[in-house]
């Protein structure tokens, strides 16, 4: 192999490390923008539906600079665990410092493009990156408020999605998507702790003020929340009441995730779940059919 040959094996390399770095495989978690189109049904047309796939791109790109500044911060404790050793950083496969200002021109190009296609937007995932910031920087060592961020998280990207359609949300719409990301904060929490039990303090702080008895209490209360929120959102949040029908599916979606939690062990990793549990995936895509269908019927 000659010198050219060698570089442009060493660059094509640098960029499948890069494209690891931003964790493509976690991008599922934004797909929530896409739940202000869903209840908004009748609004559905080309230009909101682009406007959005343009939005959910956006927040892609944002949050993975928030996982390369997550990684960089992270760096040395994740050589600790037994699957974040093997990321780009950790690993030493990766320079952190090139990672760094990838990141940086990455972030710099998706809040003037998200900006310029709705300066609310950009504000918006101006917040969601400074929150982050402060999140790797500090609130995460804080017990309670790290879980509170990360449900926070999802509940900006459902804001987002209805200002990219410029749609009004109402609060028990937002308060269900804080609940129900509390539910997944915690079990995530409740797994790396069952992860890391017998270490729990080498690798994140936080996990020494948890207890399983601690976690699994706040998931029954989340839980409960959850289920009582989502029901009266169908009755109140003005649309029609025969969306009362997808209650069993929101039901059985939450016990199923208790029980791959408690039972199989799992919950660690959310995104990988929804596309790993089939009875989860198969809820999720009758629920969104549902929605659909009784929003285009009785409306």
């Amino acid at each position: 192999m000659n010198s050219a040959q060698g570089a442009y094996s060493s660059d094509i390399s640098v960029m499948r490390l890069l494209w690891s770095q931003l964790r493509p495989h976690q991008w599922t978690k934004n797909l929530l923008i896409f739940a202000a189109l869903l209840f908004t049904f009748e609004q559905i047309n080309v230009h909101n539906v682009l406007i959005t796939i343009a939005g959910y791109i956006l927040y892609c790109l944002v949050s993975s600079c928030v996982y390369i500044l997550n990684d960089f911060i992270d760096r040395e404790t994740d050589r600790n665990h037994p699957i974040k050793r093997y990321r780009p950083m950790a690993s030493g496969k990766l320079n952190p410092g090139l990672a760094l200002t990838f990141g940086v021109l990455l972030l710099i190009g998706s809040l003037v493009t998200a900006a310029a296609m709705r300066p609310l937007f950009g504000l918006l995932l101006f917040f969601y990156f400074l929150m982050n910031l402060f999140y790797s920087l500090w609130l995460k060592h804080i017990v309670i408020i790290d879980i509170m961020i990360i449900a926070a998280g999802f509940v900006l990207r459902a804001i987002g999605g209805a200002i990219m359609i410029e749609v009004s949300f109402t609060p028990w719409f937002l308060l269900c998507t804080l609940l129900l990301s509390l539910f997944l904060a915690i079990g995530k929490r409740r797994h790396e702790l069952l992860l890391l039990e017998q270490d729990k303090d080498t690798h994140r702080e936080v996990l020494k003020h948890y207890s399983l008895a601690l976690l699994d209490q706040m998931n029954g209360i989340v839980t409960t929340a959850t289920i009582m929120s989502y029901s009266l959102f169908t009755f109140t949040s003005g649309r029609t009441i025969h969306l009362m029908w997808t209650i069993p599916f929101v039901i059985f979606g939450i016990f199923r995730y208790l029980y791959l939690i408690h039972i199989e062990k799992k919950g660690g990793a959310p995104d990988r779940v929804l596309f790993e549990d089939k009875p989860i995936l198969f809820t999720v895509l009758l629920y969104g059919a549902s929605v659909v269908t009784i929003v285009s019927v009785f409306e």
